[in-house]
């Protein structure tokens, strides 16, 4: 077996959704010396979804399909892969090498790569409600993405949780499809402005259930509907539903550079790029969900990592 840690790699992409697999195949096919380092199954967030209905070239397409595509592409072309979590990131300015450190989940084993230049396409993960059913049903009627999985959701009844103008503006765009869409909200008060709130009451089949919090998520194979508990009365009711769409906030992947390189995260820890993907550390670049961005989708995800690859093609060319 191949000892990946003594190598010094062309490129190192941290995580393995379609952003990471994407520059993988970019830069491995330029012939780059690429490794993936990714603590979980490849795919991100897609390989736990049921139906992907919004990426170009496919009317459909399995979550878990798509990841593996991606997947073997990446490998065919010389990708290696590690299972590993990262812990740090430096950067000697002597060598201008990336050091990044690493813990095996299963063993606690920790290892150090060097890379010349880093990828990093760690994501987000959603904030949960914690409830049961929730992790059991996600992709079965479990969904963080409004824009991913609203048209399932045509002519049936959803629940939206939340109280922000994610919620509210999420809950919005479902009502194009939904024929009934519940908001629950912890308490009477809203994060979002009330000109959002009121644009959101007005539209049809909207109804708001308040000072309420979800208990439980149940369904055999998908969500069949929800359990709410009354925070006032402590009344626990019953509601058919065929998904939830929970937006309690979302927190990026990025504590491993808050020691090193916080300079280049923002206020709510997203990372700062310019156009081309990079960071203003050079040779260090950020795509999709984990970095600013307007939109986090599994199209501009794949953009970002065409874009990424590139550049890291281009400025290790230049630096020969």
């Amino acid at each position: 077996m191949k000892n990946l840690i003594n190598e010094i790699w062309d490129v190192i992409i941290i995580g393995s959704g379609p952003g990471g697999m994407t520059a993988a195949i970019y830069t491995a096919r330029a012939g780059l010396k690429t490794l993936i380092i990714e603590k979980e199954a490849p795919g991100g967030k897609m390989i736990k979804t049921d139906v992907i209905e919004n990426y170009p070239g496919f009317k459909s397409i399995k979550g878990p399909e798509l990841s593996i595509n991606l997947y073997n592409q990446a490998v065919d072309l010389g990708t290696e892969y590690t299972f590993e979590e990262i812990e740090e990131i430096t950067k000697n300015e002597q060598t201008k090498l990336f050091s990044l450190k690493t813990k095996k989940n299963f063993n606690d084993v920790v290892n150090t790569y060097q890379a010349k230049t880093v990828i990093i396409a760690t994501g987000m993960k959603e904030n949960q409600l914690g409830v049961i059913g929730e992790d059991r049903l996600y992709g079965r009627g479990v969904s963080y993405c409004a824009v991913c999985d609203g048209a399932f959701y045509k002519g049936k009844n959803i629940a939206v949780v939340g109280g922000g103008y994610s919620a509210i503006e999420e809950g919005t765009y479902l009502t194009r499809f939904a024929k009934n869409t519940y908001l629950i909200h912890r308490r009477q008060q809203f994060r979002a402005d009330q000109k959002h709130v009121d644009k959101f009451k007005q539209k049809d089949g909207v109804h708001f259930i308040l000072d309420s919090i979800v208990e439980e998520i149940y369904g055999e194979k998908r969500v069949e509907g929800i359990k709410i508990r009354n925070n006032i009365t402590n009344e626990l009711t019953d509601l058919k539903v065929d998904g939830i769409f929970p937006y309690v906030g979302a927190t990026p992947i990025t504590k491993f550079l808050e020691i090193n390189f916080a300079k280049i995260l923002s206020d709510d820890k997203f990372i700062k790029t310019d156009n081309k993907m990079e960071t203003e550390i050079f040779g260090l670049f950020a795509i999709g969900d984990v970095r600013v961005t307007p939109l986090r989708q599994i199209a501009t995800a794949i953009g970002d990592g065409a874009l990424a690859g590139q550049q890291v093609i281009e400025l290790l060319q230049n630096e020969e």
